[in-house]
């Protein structure tokens, strides 16, 4: 080997032993290790980066992870004067055949602890030169380690992901095992494999809200890796801002996508869509440029389950399940169009349409609910314009009760605030309008997530600016504070202020929990403080009926 080579060989190999050593320390520390994790170090990347005024005068770089395009936090090391003597032969034929013979012995050797390396190794060389960059890669897998990874798997599903509640998986695998799930080299990549795994940990986790989301997003997260690291990039090169941007290869460089390879894209597209919809429109977009029919039928019809238009000469609709979208423009701005558009959406939802939708309406009538919180979208529009028309009550109605659904979200905004539950904007205009439909007002406020969800919090002001304070509405006035956020402040302007009004109140606070109690108590009086400010400043016999609803929080 030439003396320069063997130089900057012995210098780079030096630079990586150190780095191993602190990483392996850390590594055997480590105490809680998922069954699915065969190891930690997949990746090593040696780059040469150029000096500024002279590319000899550069650094050494040293990545142990994959690093963000966009970041750098490799180890930086010095190098000598051989550098300039380096040449792109001597790199090729003797330096990186000789580095990667050093690290394919360490990956297999066992000179660190058993789970420093993951059963695959990818090392990568890039050497910038004054004009150009050479970058080489090279791929190392330890059978043994991947073999054992795979049974592991196997067992892993026979036993915590198939067997029977109350067996689950612990919480530290759902990483692991989403990501298994989409490697070739462990699982076959086809949707009647992979879908019912998913589906049937998801079933497993639902009565667990926080580790039911945390199911949802690791699955997502690993599904999109598969999506962005393994797929488009065969066939699409990243640009934009951050790379999120993919622009197709020119057809010489990129070969024709293998269909069972396709399918699954667009399953995987599918799949994400409900927790970001904009992802799915990309990745079927993208589908579309390589040629899918499917996917361009997707964008266009949906997946052809529903009877996707429908028109009259006072509305033009058309649904799209697989984009979650509706479409509606109102001809006509009267009851039977409005009572058309309903039954339209109704029948949808009876068929299985995901409730999740987001709504596009044309109409020249823009009304809206009032209460400050609420996103002014189409949906709030739709409904707000539907709401005028009593005769439609039943089946708004009909609509809400089809709609609601806990722990889901419309996809009329994005992910924020404003995020509210499917059927909020019907529950609300009903129970704004008419006492009829108070008991479907108190379960919506039952369902709704008062953990994700914070637009309710003004509803019971909205409520009471509509039918006031009376003992016929404390037990709905009740439902909505206890609905509310935990983020929510104390009501204004809402006065009880007559005994009938706090025996009403007792009543409804007697068979409560104390956290209950509380709650109520804040939302409507400020808190235990106000109340007992309140009982001394009342006169009889208001004091003494305040002082007898005190007497249960305290």
């Amino acid at each position: 080997m030439h003396q320069a080579a063997e130089a900057f060989l012995n210098e780079v190999w030096t630079s990586i032993q150190e780095i191993y050593k602190k990483e392996n320390q850390r590594i055997n520390e480590i105490k809680d290790w998922s069954v699915l994790q065969a190891g930690v170090k997949d990746y090593l990347r040696v780059a040469w980066r150029k000096g500024k005024l002279n590319w000899a005068n550069g650094k050494i770089h040293v990545d142990v992870h994959e690093p963000f395009s966009w970041s750098d936090d490799s180890y930086k090391y010095d190098a000598g004067s051989y550098m300039e003597e380096l040449t792109e032969e001597m790199l090729m034929q003797e330096f990186f055949p000789a580095l990667c013979d050093r690290m394919e012995a360490l990956f297999h050797s066992t000179d660190y602890a058993s789970h420093f390396f993951n059963y695959r190794l990818e090392l990568v060389f890039e050497f910038e030169w004054k004009q150009s960059v050479q970058c080489h890669s090279r791929h190392f897998i330890n059978e043994r380690k991947r073999e054992s990874l795979k049974k592991a798997l196997d067992q892993f599903i026979e036993t915590k992901i198939k067997a029977e509640l109350p067996v689950r998986p612990k919480e530290r695998d759902d990483f692991f095992f989403a990501r298994c799930l989409v490697n070739p080299d462990l699982m076959e990549q086809k949707q009647e494999i992979i879908e019912p795994l998913i589906q049937r940990l998801s079933e497993k986790l639902r009565s667990n809200k926080e580790r039911s989301d945390s199911w949802t997003y690791h699955s997502a997260l690993a599904l999109k890796g598969w999506a962005n690291e393994r797929f488009l990039v065969k066939f699409f090169d990243r640009t934009g801002h951050y790379g999120l941007d993919w622009v197709l290869k020119p057809e010489q460089e990129r070969q024709e996508p293998k269909t069972e390879e396709l399918d699954f894209f667009l399953y995987v597209a599918l799949a994400i869509g409900n927790k970001e919809p904009d992802t799915r429109k990309k990745y079927l977009d993208l589908a579309v440029q390589l040629g899918s029919k499917r996917a361009a039928d997707y964008v266009k019809r949906g997946s052809g389950r529903f009877d996707s238009e429908y028109k009259s000469s006072l509305i033009q609709a058309s649904a799209n399940d697989v984009l979650q979208a509706i479409d509606i423009r109102i001809v006509s701005e009267e009851e039977a169009a409005y009572g058309e558009a309903v039954e339209f959406i109704n029948g949808l939802l009876r068929e299985g349409f995901p409730k999740g939708y987001k709504l596009k309406l044309k109409s020249s009538e823009k009304n809206y609910l009032p209460v400050k919180k609420l996103a002014k979208s189409g949906l709030h529009q739709f409904f707000a314009n539907a709401s005028r028309y009593p005769a439609l009550y039943p089946k708004i109605a009909d609509y809400a009760e089809l709609a609601m659904e806990e722990f889901a979200w419309y996809g009329d905004v994005e992910p924020s605030e404003k995020s509210v539950m499917p059927g909020t904007y019907a529950v609300l205009a009903l129970g704004l309008s008419s006492s009829d439909y108070f008991p479907l007002f108190r379960r919506y406020m039952k369902l709704v997530d008062t953990e994700h969800q914070s637009a309710q919090d003004d509803f019971a002001i909205a409520f009471v600016e509509a039918h006031g304070v009376t003992v016929e509405n404390i037990p709905v006035l009740v439902s909505l504070v206890l609905g509310s956020s935990d983020s929510a402040k104390p009501l204004k302007n809402i006065t009880i202020d007559r005994t009938e009004l706090v025996d009403a109140l007792i009543g409804e606070l007697a068979t409560m929990e104390d956290y209950q109690r509380e709650t109520v108590i804040y939302r409507l009086f400020g808190g235990n403080k106000k109340l007992v400010q309140a009982v001394k400043k009342e006169s009889s016999p208001i004091k003494e009926k305040l002082a007898e609803l005190l007497a249960l929080v305290e």
